[in-house]
């Protein structure tokens, strides 16, 4: 756009021209003068036609801007109709003519002109959109900064923010970009974080929404301005103006309740009441909020769509005067004392009266580094306005009308004003945070301690039953994974082609543990795995796309229902020694669950897709489920209703088996099901005596969706306040191996849901206020001073004694002392120039708060005898 006092000149219909909503927008508010290019004018007709008559009419519903708008839209759809019509050039002097009246007189046109003027009417809709388009552009810009400098005038909370980027899958992208925009803007900023304000967290989803649906529209406009008057019709811009309108509500509300939130936070009386009085009387109220969004959904109702357009302009201006008002206020309210100090320096006329200013000195507020720019430009604006010929009961009030009108679209400088917050926003790119993928965590020192420890107690586990520690590559041949998943092969990430091989990542560990057995011929191995694998799933909370599995494993023959009795017995002690709460083991036969689809009459092709439909019981209700098995598996209702019926027994292993194996017992009557019957008594008798069995429930829904299981099957499942989903299974699965060409090797195994764990142990440890130690620093060597080297000597002399230790050189005690206590070191080794002197250090026991002084030659045997005298 120009600067102000410039009109710039718009092409149209010339070869390859095109119209913008900010240039439909320039010429509307008179920055731009309208000019048809010389080609077209070659096939324009010179004068009237002499067919029929007909005269542009607008509906009386429209402003002065719209009806504007509207010709702009029709000029163009007519040029790029490439009609011998003489309307262009008459459109174009009316535009250029500033003509308040837009009036047009009769003219005579030809059939082919007036089916291009009937077939007009979504000009007016375009149009308004167009106008629409650039005003809630700037207006998606404008809130962003308006909200950030409230921020700090509320001295708001502002964690929301922090959070956005998480990667939990609960966070679209426009919701992390202008979370990123928000902490940009504030970035550095001493008063945000002190106060909880309900419309702060907000911010994100509601500002997220604007920007979304202003895509839309402003898609949308990119085509339909430049459409002929024979294609355009508007219908796809209709679309998105009520979710538009919604959005603009939203944004109204919340932006609404900043406003008195800013005026009640204004410290000075007078001020404040002035203010409010103002506000009150420009009726800038949630009423008008209110009507002008219910005018909208009316139209929708009574489908009288030629308004529609209209009134949400209508609504998007009671949106900035919204948001202007909330400019207002923040700005008020940060700079009270100043701009009360400036009025009462304008008490009378032509005068400045001196004002007594506070002796003490003012504390310095340090805002945001893009805020402070912003909040200049806007103290720029307003206080630079004095007009001393006005009486002080009304200065204020010609501030506040100076400062509003130039929160103007049709204002150039505020035209200037957005491109410096653009300019603040892109300057400021190399400095954002960078993000993660969504489904993957980053985990800092507290939460490796953590994990560290966790780690330290699954390895021990997995050793003391005989395991060994196997490593396989983190993607394998594509042709190893698929296949082996169920419908759960739609999840594994594949690879870009490298040198003609077809690869994925990891889905688990299990498929790479039994091609690395079958590749290598092994007949029998007990093995461990703590790894990362891969899922191209949706992040939800607890559920990652990025995740650690350790996993146990026995392949080869055994004794009957062995492995499978011991890989049960290390989950539960697992369990216990991770000391996370109450759990309980779901355990079933997939042998068992194929007797079940047969008995109730799911033929043999569909029963791994219904087994994976019934695994998700755990999720849903079995009238959820009963319907995806009828209407999109196509299971007979008759069918699904017998399923429900076994599906719901669950309860204590020995109990549930006896009553399976009674002579009624339907199970009884199928060959596989008698043989998954006699695996499970000798399996719950294991688990009986080794005094595990009270953590297992028998669980016919339990189904687990993998293809390669073939006997057992468990789920771990955490039984706390969390709502964590599964946290460890396993089973069974003969057959996997033998897949990959070798002969056949049975195996069973566990796998533990590590990530799940963690957060179940973050949140017990949140609840119960405890905060792992990050280091195992036990000794600080402080050098109180700037001598590098006396401090290398003694940390030295400690590191070679096998002692953990940290050095710092630093003249104030203070910052040793804060060091010692963030890192929870619990002895410091102080040397000062009098201990330097006197050839001694002092030992400090930071908890217990007592010093001793002993030579220097004896310290590191000093300082061994009192960590060994802490650890006994």
């Amino acid at each position: 756009m120009a600067d102000k006092g410039e009109v710039s000149v718009i092409t149209l219909g010339g070869k390859g021209s095109s119209l913008s909503s900010s240039s439909l927008y320039a010429i509307v508010s008179g920055h731009a003068r309208v000019r048809i290019d010389s080609s077209a004018l070659d096939w324009l007709s010179p004068s009237p036609s002499s067919s029929s008559k007909h005269k542009i009419n607008f509906p009386e519903f429209l402003t002065l801007e719209e009806k504007r708008a509207s010709l702009v839209v029709l000029l163009n759809k007519i040029l790029l109709s490439n009609s011998r019509a003489f309307f262009p050039q008459l459109i174009s002097e009316k535009l250029n003519s500033r003509n308040e009246t837009l009036e047009f007189e009769e003219i005579d046109v030809t059939d082919q002109e007036l089916f291009l003027l009937k077939n007009s009417s979504s000009s007016a809709l375009v149009g308004i959109s167009a106008i629409l388009d650039h005003q809630t552009t700037a207006l998606s810009a404008f809130s962003d900064a308006v909200a950030a400098i409230s921020c700090e005038a509320l001295k708001a909370d502002v964690a929301a923010f922090n959070v956005m980027d998480s990667g939990d899958g609960h966070t679209s992208k426009e919701e992390a970009g202008v979370a990123s925009d928000m902490k940009v803007l504030l970035n550095g900023s001493k008063l945000v974080g002190k106060v909880k304000i309900e419309s702060i967290p907000k911010i994100p989803k509601l500002h997220a929404s604007i920007r979304k649906q202003v895509k839309l529209v402003h898609s949308d406009m990119r085509v339909e301005l430049n459409q002929s008057g024979n294609d355009g019709t508007g219908e796809a811009v209709r679309t998105v103006l009520v979710p538009l309108a919604t959005a603009l509500w939203d944004l109204g509300q919340c932006s609404f309740s900043r406003v008195e939130n800013n005026l009640a936070s204004i410290g000075i009386v007078d001020l404040k009441f002035s203010l409010e009085e103002i506000f009150r009387k420009k009726n800038s109220s949630i009423s008008n909020l209110r009507i002008a969004f219910k005018k909208v959904l009316n139209l929708v109702l009574e489908q009288e769509y030629d308004k529609l357009a209209h009134e949400v302009n209508v609504l998007s201006r009671v949106v900035w005067e919204i948001v202007a008002w909330e400019a207002l206020t923040a700005f008020a309210a940060l700079e009270a004392v100043e701009l009360n100090e400036k009025l009462q320096g304008l008490q009378i006329k032509g005068e400045n009266v001196k004002v007594e200013k506070n002796e003490k000195k003012k504390k310095k507020v340090v805002l945001g580094k893009g805020t402070s720019v912003i909040l200049q430009l806007i103290k720029d604006k307003l206080l630079s306005k004095r007009n001393n010929a006005v009486e002080n009961s009304g200065l204020l009030e010609i501030w506040v009308g100076n400062f509003l009108s130039f929160l103007n679209l049709k204002d150039p400088e505020f035209d200037g004003f957005l491109s410096k917050l653009k300019d603040i926003l892109e300057s400021n790119e190399s400095r954002r945070l960078p993000k993660i993928p969504k489904g993957t965590r980053d985990f800092a020192k507290e939460q490796m301690t953590v994990r560290k420890r966790a780690f330290s107690i699954i390895e021990e586990v997995f050793e003391r039953h005989g395991a060994t520690a196997l490593d396989t590559p983190v993607f394998e041949l594509r042709e190893t994974l698929m296949g082996k998943y169920g419908e759960d092969s739609k999840l594994i990430y594949d690879l870009a082609d490298q040198g003609g091989e077809l690869c994925s990542l990891r889905y688990d560990l299990t498929v790479p543990f039994a091609r690395y057995v079958a590749m290598n011929g092994l007949s029998s191995f007990r093995r461990y795995q703590i790894d990362k694998v891969y899922r191209r799933d949706n992040p939800s909370k607890g559920r990652y796309r990025e995740f650690y599995q350790c996993d146990f494993d026995i392949a080869g023959q055994f004794e009957k229902m062995g492995p499978d009795f011991e890989v049960v017995k290390i989950l539960t002690e697992l369990l216990n020694e991770l000391n996370i709460g109450d759990y309980e083991i779901k355990l079933n036969h997939r042998m068992l669950l194929d007797g079940m689809m047969e008995i109730c009459g799911v033929p043999q092709e569909k029963f791994r897709t219904i087994c994976s439909s019934i695994d998700k019981l755990d999720k849903q209700s079995f009238d959820q489920i009963r319907k995806e098995m009828v209407e999109e598996k196509g299971l007979s209702a008759d069918t699904a209703d017998r399923i429900g019926t076994f599906v719901k027994e669950r309860g204590p292993p020995l109990a549930l088996l006896a009553k399976f194996k009674q002579e009624d017992s339907a199970f009884l009557k199928h060959a596989g099901s008698v043989e998954a019957l006699n695996e499970l008594e000798i399996l719950f008798k294991a688990l009986n005596k080794s005094k595990c069995i009270d953590k297992v429930i028998f669980d016919l829904s339990l189904a687990r969706g993998l293809d390669y299981y073939n006997g057992v099957i468990f789920e771990a499942v955490f039984k706390g306040g969390t709502q964590i989903g599964s946290i460890a299974a396993g089973g069974r699965y003969d057959k996997l191996i033998g897949t990959f060409g070798s002969k056949h090797v049975p195996a069973v195994g566990v796998s533990l849901g590590i990530e799940r764990v963690f957060a179940i142990m973050e949140q017990l440890q949140k609840e119960q206020n405890q905060t792992p130690r990050a280091t195992k620093t036990e000794v600080l060597v402080s050098i109180l001073g700037d001598d590098l080297s006396q401090g290398a000597e003694l940390v030295t002399e400690l590191w070679d004694a096998k002692v953990k230790a940290e050095f710092l050189v630093n003249k104030r005690m203070s910052k040793h002392f804060d060091r010692a206590k963030e890192s929870r070191i619990p002895l410091m080794v102080i040397v000062g120039s009098q201990e330097q002197n006197e050839g001694v250090v002092k030992l400090k026991d930071v908890e217990a708060a007592k010093d001793e002084v002993i030579p220097r030659d004896r310290f590191v045997e000093e300082v061994k005898k009192w960590l060994n005298s802490r650890s006994s």
